[in-house]
């Protein structure tokens, strides 16, 4: 695993990979990490917010997160940055430091990737609970191939970020290395 310096960006809301986010961005602390990360062609960190606020002083992060890439920006009516962007890959917080603007800094350790794995038959019924949740909603998952209804990191995700769980559930989520572990927390919480 990977160690990197990351621009953080703590909201109340946790981003888990391939999720899209949709963001305002008003601050200057958040406009300079904007126009850095579209000049180096980089990301910046999602974590959710544990103390203190979106605006304003520096909050404190939760010790983990996901990386954002920027997939499209536009101005709004009100004449404010409106970004999307899309989660990657997950990292945990080492260190934190705060940059005179404001801007949240953290030392990050990158997570090892999803491996390419089917769902185990004690998952199946995930599957098919997304595959109607995707019916309901549309959206550009319900364009994805069928056959990643039957890989288990994708299914996992999937659910973490359409399930209506906490902010503290989807968090265990995010932080669970082992994608079958994540589907067994998410499995518990539908037959709950």
């Amino acid at each position: 695993m990977s160690t990197e310096v990351l621009p953080l960006f703590p909201l109340r809301t946790v981003l888990v990979p391939g999720a899209r986010l949709g963001l305002r961005i008003f601050e200057p602390r958040y406009l300079s990490l904007v126009s850095n990360c579209s000049r180096e062609g980089s990301g910046f960190g999602v974590c959710l917010l544990l103390e203190g606020e979106e605006a304003g002083a520096p909050a404190l992060p939760a010790p983990f997160g996901t990386e954002a890439r920027i997939e499209d920006f536009d101005r709004g009516d009100d004449g404010l940055l409106m970004l999307q962007v899309r989660g990657h890959r997950r990292f945990s917080l080492l260190d934190t430091t705060v940059h005179d603007n404001g801007l949240v800094v953290g030392a990050v350790e990158w997570q090892a990737p999803d491996p390419d794995e089917p769902l185990r038959p004690e998952h199946g019924l995930l599957s098919t609970v997304l595959a109607r949740i995707l019916e309901q909603v549309g959206g550009e998952h319900a364009r994805a191939p069928a056959a990643l209804l039957d890989d288990a990191a994708w299914v996992g995700w999937r659910l973490a970020e359409l399930m209506p769980l906490s902010d503290a559930q989807r968090l265990e989520v995010l932080r669970e290395p082992d994608p079958h572990a994540r589907l067994d927390r998410l499995l518990a919480t539908v037959t709950e």
